[in-house]
């Protein structure tokens, strides 16, 4: 059997789009509908239901892909195997939350760039869902989580590192010049900007919040870092960041730490999956990540 035919397969299963499924392959879209039926005659099932809003997994089709992976991982290693050159290279694609996108993995492909020149790394910002879809998937090699458990039929995470945590505001707001430190009744009124559910630091300082009796805390999401961080910075309100995020910010004083409860450091997980062949390249990537985020 041609695995192309099984790499257009696990892409388009994975897109869901035949549009998608060649623009990631690099092909004409009329290419990717031979290669379907192709291996859809050869086998002689139905893989997909052609839908107007995109290509569909038929019950077949679920059954067959987690068996076409496993091909397509033999194939690799074979190929990995028969490398006698020396050199690491490939594509690896790592799922991260914003903040560790923005803060700590640049350092990370400097570094790759200068040991692995041929290691093309592409960082993709995601909470924690998407990257345990990514990972299941196979549209991401690794991904980092800001959590105190990944253990997952499919899913494993080693913890390699820990993000202090802050309460910050701007200079001028009323809680920064207390002389004590601000209760949980005191905070449940307050307006805050928080990164985007699924964010595991945010969503337990939202529930806490939630929680104080006759608390009435206004609770802002965001997607990104920056967005939180400037909101906070006019004078708006509260956000609670991993310091590396805002480090800057209070050096320079236009961010000013608040005083008040203790928030325990947000642990990293390096994620992988646990049944995936990780290639060379995405070894690489997680020993650098190991190395870089155990600091």
């Amino acid at each position: 059997m041609d695995t192309r035919l099984l790499t257009t397969f696990t892409t388009l299963a994975r897109t869901g789009s035949f549009t998608a499924a060649a623009a990631e392959l690099h092909l004409a879209q009329s290419t990717v509908t031979v290669h379907i039926r192709t291996l859809e005659r050869d086998l002689g099932v139905r893989l997909f239901d052609r839908l107007p809003t995109g290509a569909l997994l038929t019950d077949t089709g679920h059954r067959l892909l987690e068996r076409a992976e496993e091909v397509l991982d033999t194939v690799a290693r074979l190929r990995a195997a028969c490398d006698d050159t020396g050199v690491v290279s490939g594509r690896v694609v790592v799922g991260s939350p914003e903040s560790l996108c923005a803060s700590r993995l640049p350092g990370v492909v400097a570094a790759l760039r200068t040991s692995h020149p041929e290691v093309d790394v592409h960082l993709y910002a995601a909470g924690t869902a998407e990257c345990l879809e990514g990972l299941r998937s196979g549209r991401l090699d690794l991904a980092l989580l800001l959590e105190e458990e990944t253990e997952f039929p499919d899913v494993t995470g080693d913890p390699v590192g820990r993000e202090p945590l802050v309460l910050v505001s701007a200079p001028g707001h009323p809680l920064a010049a207390r002389g004590h430190a601000a209760g949980w009744p005191e905070l449940a009124a307050e307006t805050f900007f928080l990164l985007e559910e699924g964010c595991s630091y945010s969503d337990a300082l939202a529930r806490r919040l939630l929680d104080v009796p006759g608390g009435r805390p206004r609770l802002t999401r965001f997607g990104s870092v920056d967005a939180a961080r400037n909101c906070v910075a006019a004078g708006l309100g509260l956000t609670l960041l991993p310091l590396t995020t805002v480090a800057e910010e209070l050096r320079r004083g236009r961010l000013v730490r608040v005083d008040g409860p203790r928030f325990p450091d947000a642990p990293v997980r390096l994620a992988r999956h646990r049944r995936r062949w990780a290639a060379p390249a995405a070894q690489e990537v997680a020993q650098a990540l190991v190395r870089h985020l155990d600091d």
